[in-house]
């Protein structure tokens, strides 16, 4: 069976056209390379931004991409969220909206890295602390992200199975993650 890999971070869709944005979509862009060179499957929330970029680019490198929607169906994912269709082999729609939809992805993978990331990304993280996952932060990408190690020193549980990398090499990290699954 392939290591399902959830890839998290920044959906907004500005996080691409700021100034440091094309930094952070070089950086997006090496990760899905690191992804899809490895024989795993790619999961992600089917979402724009730095997220699209990786789901888009793994995609198009030959990695099977499966989308999870917070929308109940193809009308609702494209209409009311306003998400795209390209990027994903196959998308499993929740109709539990953006939150709910967070806890399926989570769960969905054995590992989940992020990239930068705000809010919506802090809850995919503390689910993924919470459940035990492996977790690997893409640092140098900003948010979540690169506040992983203060959000474990102030917040982190004990007892947990969860175990945190991080590296600004995305080769490098997704190596470490899947060492450790």
């Amino acid at each position: 069976m392939r290591t399902k890999i959830g890839v998290m971070g920044s959906a907004a869709p500005d996080s691409t056209r700021l100034d440091s944005g094309k930094i952070l979509v070089e950086k997006a862009e090496q990760l899905a390379q690191a992804i899809a060179k490895r024989d795993v499957v790619l999961f992600t929330g089917a979402t724009t931004g730095l997220v699209y970029v990786v789901g888009k680019t793994a995609h198009d490198a030959g990695c099977f991409h499966v989308g999870i929607s917070p929308a109940s169906n193809e009308q609702e994912h494209v209409g009311l969220y306003h998400l795209p269709l390209d990027a994903c082999d196959t998308i499993v729609y929740t109709g539990f909206g953006l939150k709910g939809r967070n806890v399926v992805l989570v769960r969905s993978c054995e590992i989940a890295l992020f990239v930068a990331g705000a809010m919506g990304s802090l809850n995919e993280f503390t689910i993924a602390h919470d459940e035990g996952k492996i977790i690997g932060c893409l640092t140098g990408t900003g948010g979540v992200a690169d506040e992983s190690e203060f959000l474990l020193q102030k917040f982190g549980k004990h007892g947990t199975a969860t175990r945190v990398f991080t590296g600004s090499d995305p080769d490098e990290l997704l190596d470490k993650c899947l060492q450790n699954t």
